[in-house]
């Protein structure tokens, strides 16, 4: 299925493009060519970005922050076996793959913790890579609420994931 989505969409944007009697290769062009400013802007922070996540990592300071988040998780039904998924998601989500390959290996992408960890994958994001990312190409300047309540609301899905992956 995946091997025929993209050229399928393609075909439709190029059937679409003749109907409109639009050049598809020049407004691609022209398209592609406008972006290279957006690009230079915002370089430095997905650099910045990469660096951070990788000392996060590197330091021993996303386990240290795993123990101690730890107990809490467990209060809120999330197993300690994917915190460190939990944490590290919203930085990274290469790293957040080597967890959940991890967890795969380790309990099967069938067990209970497979699937909260699957599910958790699926429904959050990098926090702060897409809002540095957005932010620095819209020039927001008022994000004092933006990353806690974008972190809430991950916990609290990681949360829903694991309760509703006990029913199946």
């Amino acid at each position: 299925m995946a091997d025929i989505l993209l050229p399928t969409l393609i075909a439709c944007v190029l059937i679409y493009s003749l109907f409109k009697k639009v050049d598809a290769y020049s407004s691609f062009v022209k398209g592609a060519k406008e972006s290279i400013p957006l690009i230079i802007s915002i370089l430095p922070y997905i650099i910045a970005m990469f660096i951070a996540i990788e000392l996060f990592r590197t330091s021993g300071l996303s386990a240290m922050l795993c123990k101690f988040v730890s107990p809490l998780f467990n209060l809120l039904g999330i197993p300690s076996e994917v915190s460190e998924l939990t944490i590290v998601r919203p930085f990274s989500s290469n790293a957040a793959y080597v967890l959940l390959k991890e967890i795969f290996v380790t309990y099967g992408p069938d067990s209970y913790i497979g699937k909260c960890a699957s599910v958790i994958m699926g429904s959050s994001d990098t926090i702060f890579y897409v809002s540095s990312i957005y932010f620095a190409s819209t020039n927001v300047k008022k994000t004092l609420l933006t990353i806690p309540i974008a972190l809430t609301c991950n916990i609290i899905g990681a949360f829903l994931a694991c309760f509703l992956c006990r029913f199946i």
